[in-house]
């Protein structure tokens, strides 16, 4: 095997793993509220999602071509020589700069993960391949006009939208059903979740899944095993197979500290309020995927639950917890970006080959000391609609929160 194709099998191994993390990352989006409202049983709501993501990962190539071009310039983009490298960037080099981005783009899901944060599994992959592209090329590296409109725009605009709808959606409902007892609206409403989750499942498999096909279409366009004209009309089988199955099974096993987050953390949620958070996600989700707008679900579903809570009079929002996820999304971008940046300087220094295996073994290190570390308190189906600590804010229920020994009034260390 050669030197050039040993990445390439490495880089599509990391972005497969990219995909697999995206899945339980982002499995909160869809179903948190369900899981918290007792709509769907947890397993139940993770099996159901997964099936969903696969499915929804088959239906549509446009957030995949926007990937393979938007982000960034290392293939020529138009003319006769329309997805050939650019010059002076050898196919070995720009395999490095998306298998760097790539790495970027894990362990800052597996950070905020471990944290319980809801942050962008999108927007840790652009950081990633924007910071990788910087340190490679330099600015001219990254397609600025279409990072701005098709991914700055966006993450400005889409939580905000789905704040607004989401608040109109709760109170039109609760204004509908002002009449109706109490326990009959809650029982109507779950079997409605059931259906306005399932619908953002699918919504995020058309666009989340695109993602992992758009960098894995870009390694292969510029080693020359593919065509880049014939992005837009479909990708290989094994390329959307594969990356289906990868973020499906991610989804099913469940992100719980993120589910918990979003589910108990940041309003207490009642089953109106999780239709209309959902339907509201699902709209915004399948509108962007058919302009090709790789928007972030996660923003997306933040904002809808927020809405949710701002939208029912008395509701309760946890803002200091929203604030920390603001906090997370403000420095996701950079973060993704350090980590993609520091990761290619790795992989340059060390030559091509040995820097792939170098910073690959890098990866496999930090997931396994993250994965390690979360099991230390673990958050699970079991516990994952516990009542939220309030005496530290953390995502871990009481009993985890709290060290043998401590007093409800002095907490401890949370994950």
């Amino acid at each position: 095997m050669s030197g050039e194709m040993l990445i390439l099998v490495l880089l599509v191994i990391t972005a497969l793993g990219f995909d697999f993390t995206n899945g339980f990352h982002d499995t909160g989006n869809a179903m948190a509220t369900s899981i918290a409202t007792g709509a769907l049983k947890p397993k139940t709501a993770v099996g159901l999602s997964a099936v969903l993501n696969l499915v929804g990962a088959f239906l549509s190539v446009e957030v995949a071509a926007t990937i393979t071009k938007d982000v960034l310039n290392i293939q020529q983009t138009s003319g006769a020589d329309a997805g050939e490298i650019v010059t002076g960037l050898t196919p070995a080099t720009a395999l490095l700069i998306i298998f760097a981005g790539l790495i970027g783009g894990i362990l800052w899901n597996l950070f905020t993960w471990l944290f319980g944060l809801p942050s962008s599994s999108s927007h840790a992959l652009f950081g990633g391949l924007i910071g990788s592209g910087i340190a490679a090329i330099g600015l001219s590296g990254v397609n600025w006009h279409g990072v701005f409109g098709k991914i700055i725009v966006p993450a400005l605009l889409a939580p905000v939208i789905a704040c607004v709808v989401a608040a109109c959606g709760t109170w039109l409902v609760f204004t509908i059903t002002r009449r109706l007892a109490e326990s009959r609206k809650e029982q109507g409403f779950l079997y409605g979740q059931i259906a306005s989750a399932s619908l953002v499942s699918l919504a995020h498999g058309t666009g989340d899944a695109q993602k992992t096909m758009g960098v894995i279409a870009m390694a292969l366009i510029v080693t020359g095993h593919l065509d880049a004209s014939t992005v837009s009309h479909g990708l290989p089988l094994w390329v959307v197979a594969s990356c289906a199955a990868a973020i499906a099974i991610g989804t099913y096993l469940g992100g719980w500290r993120i589910i918990r987050t979003l589910g108990k953390g940041l309003v207490e949620i009642s089953s109106p309020q999780g239709m209309a958070a959902e339907a509201s996600s699902a709209a915004i989700i399948l509108t962007s995927s058919a302009a090709g707008m790789a928007l972030s679900t996660t923003q997306v579903a933040t904002g809808s639950i927020l809405g949710s809570g701002i939208g029912k009079r008395g509701a309760q929002v946890r803002w200091s917890v929203a604030g920390r996820m603001a906090v997370a999304w403000l420095t996701t971008l950079p973060a993704a970006g350090l980590v993609g940046a520091a990761s290619f300087y790795i992989a340059h220094l060390l030559g091509d080959v040995a820097g792939a295996v170098a910073i690959f073994g890098l990866l496999i290190a930090g997931s396994a000391y993250m994965y390690w570390r979360a099991q230390q308190n673990k958050v699970d189906a079991g516990n994952v609609n516990d009542d939220w600590d309030e005496t530290t804010g953390s995502v871990l229920p009481a009993d985890l929160s709290t060290d043998p020994g401590t007093t409800p009034d002095t907490p401890a260390r949370s994950a």
